[in-house]
């Protein structure tokens, strides 16, 4: 059974995972400790946690369980003192206090939500993401990156503070990799953190697996502002130092109210620049139907995604044939 490793975080690798749990392989998905926003952020700042939300989306994502079991992981609370928070969120929260170490919180969360496949913090250390733009200014914590809409000037190199060292489980996911899978998701805020971690960039560059990138659907505003398809790329090469293999690009088009919702927050569809590159694919990866967020979520979410099975039935076919 071929072993396929999914790096990234939040809702990018929750349509990867919901697809091809339903495939022939082993799962391993690494996941980002960055986040800092949200229900998330208020849990690191008031209770000294590690970051829940990216684990949580993982989890739910790969579960067998009862629909009750997923649909309270991701429910969130619209009133009171726990409005806009994640019970998934409080949940691993509570486990994480109770329990002697946190590979121990993701065995217990894993075997309720009944996972197929191991969902891997890229660290078990406590950091915060940091950006330099290329006007010299450096913004601290991914919430704070995130936010930095604002921001005209491309982001120059990211790193932690303080420096992480890697999840051995990580490394040896990686290591034992028959496809390293990276995207769809915010690259500077969901993708690259994982990069930057000690000890992954070496795992990814000498591991004989090629590499997968599923390309965005639309610019990240304040990150990658301007940016084409060919931009996405060259950043992600910069950090795994080695090429990407193949490349995903959805080729269906929006319909237009939704590139207009979209250019209204500075954002628009990345551009395909790479015609003549043999590594692309181009199929239909778009989801028919738009996000329709809950009203206690008051972070911006992506109203346009992936399809889970669109984009699963194009990984699968490329695992038969190069892993």
């Amino acid at each position: 059974m071929k072993h396929i490793v999914i790096i990234g975080g939040g809702t990018g690798s929750f349509v990867v995972l919901r697809g091809i749990k339903h495939y022939p392989v082993r799962i391993s998905s690494i996941v980002t400790m960055m986040d800092s926003g949200g229900s998330t952020g208020r849990l690191r700042d008031q209770l000294g946690v590690l970051p829940p939300g990216d684990l949580r989306q993982s989890l739910v994502a790969l579960s067998d369980t009862s629909q009750l079991w997923r649909t309270l992981f991701l429910y969130r609370f619209e009133q009171g003192d726990l409005e806009g928070h994640n019970f998934g969120n409080i949940f691993l929260t509570a486990l994480e206090k109770i329990s002697n170490n946190y590979q121990e919180v993701i065995d217990t969360a894993a075997y309720i939500l009944k996972t197929r496949g191991n969902v891997i913090p890229v660290t078990f250390d406590r950091v915060h993401l940091c950006a330099t733009y290329e006007d010299g200014e450096t913004v601290e914590t991914e919430a704070f990156i995130d936010e930095a809409k604002h921001k005209k000037t491309r982001i120059s190199s990211i790193f932690l503070k303080p420096s992480a060292v890697a999840n051995p489980k990580a490394v040896e996911a990686l290591e034992t990799a028959d496809m390293i899978v990276i995207g769809p998701g915010d690259l500077y805020t969901s993708l690259l953190p994982n990069i930057v971690v000690e000890g992954i960039t070496s795992a990814i560059r000498s591991s004989s697996a090629p590499v997968t990138y599923i390309m965005n659907l639309f610019t990240k505003a304040g990150q990658t502002s301007g940016y084409k398809a060919s931009d996405h790329i060259r950043d992600i090469e910069k950090y795994i130092e080695r090429p990407v293999d193949f490349v995903l690009i959805n080729e269906e088009p929006p319909k237009p109210e939704v590139v207009e919702y979209y250019a209204k927050y500075g954002e628009q569809l990345v551009k395909d620049d790479m015609q003549s590159d043999k590594r692309v694919l181009r199929v239909d990866l778009l989801s028919p139907t738009a996000y329709n967020k809950p009203k206690a979520d008051h972070t911006m979410r992506s109203l346009l995604r992936h399809d889970p099975q669109k984009v699963a039935l194009a990984l699968w076919q490329l695992i038969q044939k190069h892993a």
